[in-house]
């Protein structure tokens, strides 16, 4: 394992913000992760996980204990069935998959991140989440202190949620199981209505697997979500809130406060949140929408952090921001959208050290 102290942490987070760590452990293998785990657990010192650094937000006074980068490799292929190792880069695991001709994951390509991050966020864009391919997570458990393994309805998957975070001091993932679909060269059935239409299919239309990588990658890049050091729109943590998800009752209060705000003919983004105790029977709406029209269009803010030029769901370092400049920012959005609509907007990045 290498170990630094006083260690920047900023390099290895995609805001390229927050200070140091006390400690800095970079492990390689399960083995070395689990024992720096246990270490730490066992002196009672705080430890942070970092896997790709691209759903962190690290206070300035940095992290005081040990931060542990996980950079494990693993991408073991077995028909239909697919291992990854936690530190594996999830963008070139979703492109080997395309490759390998194995559908169930290509509309997720361009996400940054590792792959043991996955299913913590219950990761999932362009009609795609993994929790729909996940089979099994090994994980190390910290509080039976062993490795185990949890099936797919042991991670009680909902929308950008599951086990893992709703534990988060508890399971630190070593490995990722997937079931994909050979489908004779072809993508998933697509459900997302804008890659249905830049492929000109309908929904639920297959298109060569290839094709659909590539056009969710461009998608992506059109909105600063592919990573790219000499474009500031991507240094970001890619969406910034969550969707909301509302129930009948609240979704009918928004409904009333857009009609008051942008006029009765005016209809409001709202889809069906999905299955599972967080989704079933309420209505999700956009995000991106609700901050575009509560006023902080693209390219938004004066400082070094800013709302992206390119989408408004993302937060942006300009260069030389601060994570109190990016927090100052990401407040007064959620100040805004809630006297605009009355929904309260949550970040989805994880932060360490400071608060929305």
């Amino acid at each position: 394992m290498q170990e630094l102290y006083d260690a920047p942490l900023a390099p290895l987070t995609t805001f390229r913000l927050g200070g140091p760590a006390t400690r800095l452990v970079t492990a390689d293998t399960d083995a070395e992760v689990i024992a720096a785990v246990r270490e730490a657990d066992d002196a009672g010192t705080p430890l942070l996980l970092i896997g790709g650094g691209s759903n962190l937000v690290i206070g300035d006074k940095g992290f005081a204990g040990t931060a542990l980068r996980i950079a494990t490799r693993g991408f073991d292929l077995d028909g239909t069935a697919l291992e990854l190792a936690a530190g594996e880069v999830w963008s070139d695991a979703v492109a080997r998959t395309v490759e390998a001709g194995l559908a169930g994951v290509e509309c997720l390509a361009g996400i940054p991140g590792s792959a043991g991050a996955t299913p913590i966020q219950n990761v999932g864009a362009y009609g795609q989440e993994v929790s729909a391919t996940v089979t099994e997570v090994v994980a190390y458990d910290r509080r039976s202190r062993e490795t185990v393994t949890l099936t797919n309805a042991d991670c009680a998957f909902s929308y950008r949620h599951s086990r893992f975070k709703a534990e988060p001091e508890r399971f630190v993932v070593l490995r990722v199981r997937f079931a994909l679909e050979d489908a004779g060269g072809l993508s998933a059935p697509l459900k997302y209505a804008e890659t249905a239409r830049a492929l000109g299919v309908e929904a639920g239309g297959r298109v060569p697997l290839a094709t659909a990588r590539e056009t969710v990658l461009r998608l992506r890049a059109g909105k600063g979500m592919v990573l790219d050091a000499e474009d500031h729109d991507t240094w970001s943590a890619g969406s910034f809130f969550t969707n909301p998800v509302l129930t009948d009752e609240e979704f009918a209060a928004f409904r009333a406060r857009v009609d008051e705000r942008l006029g009765a003919d005016v209809e409001p983004p709202a889809f069906p949140a999905g299955e599972g105790p967080e989704g079933e029977g309420r209505i999700k709406t956009s995000a991106a929408w609700l901050i575009d029209k509560a006023g902080f269009t693209k390219g938004y803010g004066t400082g070094p952090a800013r709302i992206s030029t390119k989408h408004t769901l993302a937060l942006t370092n300009r260069g030389g921001a601060t994570t109190e400049d990016l927090l100052a920012l990401a407040r007064e959005v959620v100040a805004g959208v809630y006297e605009a609509f009355g929904v309260t907007l949550v970040n989805e990045p994880v932060t360490v050290g400071v608060e929305l």
